[in-house]
């Protein structure tokens, strides 16, 4: 335990996902003893996220507009629609430069255990936007767990209707992966997931 505002800093720095109370601790004495680290300018950013950037009102993607990039985008293609749990999910597959439909963000997965259930996540907006468009197809790229397995699955029952397709991504072995070290769940994936060889 350090003293005064150095605890201060570390304790908030620790309540920030994925940071551990050594990361903060490393975090806090690098702001402190970098001379060049721009204290202000941080503080200043953190402020106009927290004042300008919300969510996109038809995908719920992050954005600093009522809707965002891609859905303004009128080259994409409004057919298909991408559900992801998560905004960063979004960055994801836009890094791929593959997908060139829309997206929808439900805001998390199903999980019981953390008392999340459907109606705490955005699947009555992503039904009102089937409802009031042409799409064909959704497809479910929910996290491979537990958490995204349930939610793909009370996605697909309840998306069952004529004329749309639903499909999930594959999932499988990670190119330069090694056999010996991958998972029964992850094999069983790639197996079933197997196409023919042209």
């Amino acid at each position: 335990m350090y003293e005064g505002i150095v605890q201060d800093l570390i304790d908030e720095l620790g309540r920030l996902p994925g940071i551990g109370p050594k990361s903060a601790q490393r975090i806090a004495f690098h702001i402190l003893q970098t001379e060049s680290f721009d204290t202000t300018r941080l503080a200043e950013i953190l402020t106009v996220v927290r004042e300008k950037v919300r969510f996109c009102q038809v995908c719920g993607n992050v954005s600093e507009q009522e809707t965002c990039a891609i859905c303004r985008d009128p080259r994409r293609n409004s057919a298909v629609i991408c559900v992801v749990e998560e905004a960063k999910d979004v960055v994801a597959i836009e890094r791929t430069r593959e997908f060139r439909g829309l997206y929808h963000v439900l805001g998390g997965a199903i999980s019981p255990i953390d008392g999340i259930g459907p109606d705490d996540l955005r699947i009555t907006q992503l039904l009102q936007r089937l409802a009031s468009t042409e799409v064909t197809e959704v497809i479910i790229a929910t996290d491979p767990n537990l958490e995204g397995e349930a939610t793909a699955t009370y996605l697909t029952r309840l998306l069952v209707q004529p004329g749309l397709r639903v499909t999930r991504l594959a999932s499988g072995l990670p190119v330069g992966g090694d056999l010996e070290y991958a998972d029964e769940v992850t094999l069983g994936r790639a197996f079933e997931g197997r196409r023919l060889v042209e």
